[in-house]
């Protein structure tokens, strides 16, 4: 598929996934009215507020909404003071940036995964689904290209700069898990139109032992993160690494959302089973991730060190997606509580940056794995 019949959808989804967001944001207004407490409740009402606010053109505080973007460190919006104009042109700023961002990383990524993976013979879901989730990237590295200046706007810029990094990073993930389901849809759906006569599209060919030890090994880096680096105390080691001053200080939290896809203890003073019982999301992420990168490689026109790389970043964060709404449901099974569904669904699109980090390497490493693994069988068999 050439890369001009595969830059029409993307830049669709780009644009639909933008306006998405700039609706949902400018929707946050709406949560300020007096009777969206009585309709919604007092909780959800501000539940939803904080998931809008990250994408709303009305900064935090001005309209008595929120404590900022996310963010619990920087404090409010800086409002009344003699440089309130300058603020709000600083946050105006970071919107325009982050939105800009939103469709200038998703189209490079939508682009790369509808020309490797056209939505035809067999692909169609699998197109949905790795669209779907490099929305959830595209987004997350919006929100961290734009941080410096939605920080400055707040007017706390030299006050903990990376723990507000990390924290605006992490603002906003849940109603991007919805906007990219969509953008997807209205990337895939013109795609399955505009690769109708772009020729042969065949799979590549790819042994099967040689796909089986690749998501082997990509599925075990992910698994360092999930299960090495997650542990509790691995975890609050890199938490306490401290090894600048300023501006670079406290890097913990920043480094736990890059390098951390989860967090579990042992079963200390617990039932067994129940430990046993919390672990199975960790497992499945484990499970769509081996799967995911064993299909991967046959269901691409060509096997790239690029295609593996979007591919297996893609497998991660459905991974994870999968991991959390399974959690959600664990939860709301023993709550029995439906009042409280907002916030537990607060949890979904969280540690796509570690995703990203960890589905980079494991993709690479996939690939690597394809090659020699290949080039190996192909060696023994001519001879």
């Amino acid at each position: 598929m050439t890369y001009r019949r595969a830059a029409i959808p993307a830049l669709v989804g780009g644009l639909f996934l933008a306006a998405l967001l700039w609706w949902a944001g400018a929707s946050a207004a709406a949560l300020h009215l007096p009777g969206s407490s009585r309709v919604l409740g007092t909780g959800t009402a501000r539940e939803l507020e904080h998931w809008l606010a990250p994408w709303s053109y009305d900064p935090p505080g001005a309209d008595g909404a929120g404590d900022g973007d996310g963010d619990g460190d920087g404090g409010g919006y800086a409002v009344g003071t003699g440089d309130s104009a300058r603020y709000l042109s600083l946050y105006e700023t970071a919107i325009q940036i982050r939105f800009g961002a939103v469709f200038a990383f998703f189209v490079p990524g939508a682009l790369l995964l509808v020309r490797r993976l056209p939505p035809l013979r067999g692909r169609a879901w699998a197109a949905l689904l790795a669209v779907w989730a490099w929305g959830l990237v595209a987004g997350m590295l919006a929100r961290a290209v734009s941080a410096p200046w939605l920080i400055a706007g707040q007017g706390h810029g030299s006050y903990r700069f990376l723990p507000q990094i990390a924290s605006v990073i992490s603002s906003g993930a849940q109603v991007l898990v919805v906007a990219a389901l969509l953008a997807a849809a209205a990337t895939v759906l013109p795609a399955r139109v505009t690769v109708k006569g772009a020729g042969p599209l065949p799979h590549a060919v790819v042994p099967a032992c040689a796909a089986r030890l690749a998501a082997t090994v990509g599925t075990s880096l992910i698994a360092v993160s999930l299960v090495v680096l997650s542990y509790q105390t691995v975890a609050a080691a890199i938490q306490e690494a401290s090894t600048a001053t300023g501006l670079l200080s406290d890097p913990g939290d920043l480094l736990r959302l890059w390098l951390l896809l989860g967090g579990w203890a042992g079963p200390e003073g617990g039932s067994i089973g129940s430990w046993l019982l919390n672990r199975v999301p960790d497992v499945a992420l484990l499970a769509v991730v081996w799967g995911a990168l064993r299909r991967l490689p046959g269901l691409l026109t060509r096997v790239t060190v690029p295609a593996m790389a979007v591919g297996a970043v893609c497998a991660t964060v459905l991974g994870l997606l999968a991991s959390q709404l399974l959690r959600v449901l664990m939860e709301a099974a023993d709550s029995g509580a439906p009042s409280g569904a907002p916030r537990l669904f607060a949890v979904l699109g969280s540690g796509v940056p570690a995703a990203l980090t960890w589905g980079l390497v494991a993709g690479v490493a996939a690939a690597v794995t394809l090659r020699v693994v290949t080039d190996r069988t192909a060696r023994a068999e001519d001879a």
